[in-house]
């Protein structure tokens, strides 16, 4: 898998979390330990996700250095 496709890939788990969030916390019986277990899930996912960006614009200069 190329760093782009896996960027992509954690982006859009990040996205579906979002989303599954979003739509239980409009829920009329609100599980807070459940959505926040969502929250740290979402949150680790866009760590992970600066943390491969950065990777790829390391590499990126890298390759302009030489």
């Amino acid at each position: 898998m190329t760093i782009e496709a896996r960027v992509r890939e954690l982006d859009q788990r990040h996205q579906s979390l979002k989303s599954i969030i979003a739509r239980e916390e409009r829920s009329p019986s609100v599980d807070s330990l459940y959505v926040k277990e969502l929250k740290r899930k979402k949150l680790k996912l866009k760590e992970e996700i600066e943390r491969v960006k950065a990777m790829m614009r390391q590499e990126a200069s890298e390759v302009t250095l030489q």
